[in-house]
């Protein structure tokens, strides 16, 4: 499977947005775009530009390549509808991806993290070993670190990594780090996505 393993701290001063816990500090050390000429390069910014950034910084923030996101967004186009907008839905099927529930719920420090662990096999959905990061959950299921991979010392040291990740109650999973399990009891909510996103202009991309 593809993936882009280019620097995260790059991907965040790139689009200006800390997409790991760790870009904060350097961020705060370093501004502009990385690069030898970065600071020179910035010029004025065009809408076309700016709806360029605003879908690169949350292809980035969720870790998708560029087909991937462009076929997710053709089916929040297609899924839209009954009072939910095309953007709100779009990051509702991000949210609910895999990863992003694995990560939501506390058991990796990132998204690149929870993709790694879902890869690895280490969970379960409904009682079957999966391995797919882009699975999309829905009300009802549940997702269960196997037992083998609980004896691990990984999930055998959660209370370290509990401590070093941001798990704020969530409205559509619970999770419990005893158990080492996820339940999905809803939708995932437009305000509990991505802090600062403009998701219109991400629509507004691709409707050019």
């Amino acid at each position: 499977m593809a993936r882009d393993n280019s620097p995260i701290v790059k991907q965040s001063r790139r689009e200006g947005y800390a997409l790991h816990v760790k870009a904060h500090k350097i961020m705060a050390k370093k501004t502009g775009i990385p690069g030898q000429h970065g600071g020179s390069r910035q010029g004025k910014g065009s809408l076309y530009l700016t709806q360029l950034r605003e879908k690169q910084k949350v292809r980035r923030a969720y870790g998708l390549l560029e087909k991937q996101f462009a076929k997710t967004m053709n089916e929040a186009n297609r899924l839209s509808g009954n009072g939910i907008l095309p953007g709100e839905m779009l990051l509702q099927l991000l949210e609910r991806r895999i990863d992003n529930a694995v990560y939501r719920a506390g058991f990796a420090t990132s998204r690149r993290a929870a993709r790694q662990l879902v890869g690895h096999g280490h969970f379960m959905l409904n009682g079957r070993r999966v391995d797919i990061p882009s699975i999309r959950l829905k009300p009802g299921d549940e997702l269960s670190v196997r037992p083998k991979s609980a004896k691990s010392g990984y999930f055998g040291q959660m209370d370290e990594i509990l401590k070093n990740v941001s798990h704020e109650p969530l409205s559509w999973l619970k999770a419990d780090h005893k158990k080492l399990t996820i339940q999905i009891t809803g939708m995932p909510k437009r305000e509990e996505a991505e802090p600062e996103i403009n998701e219109q202009l991400i629509v507004e991309y691709y409707s050019r």
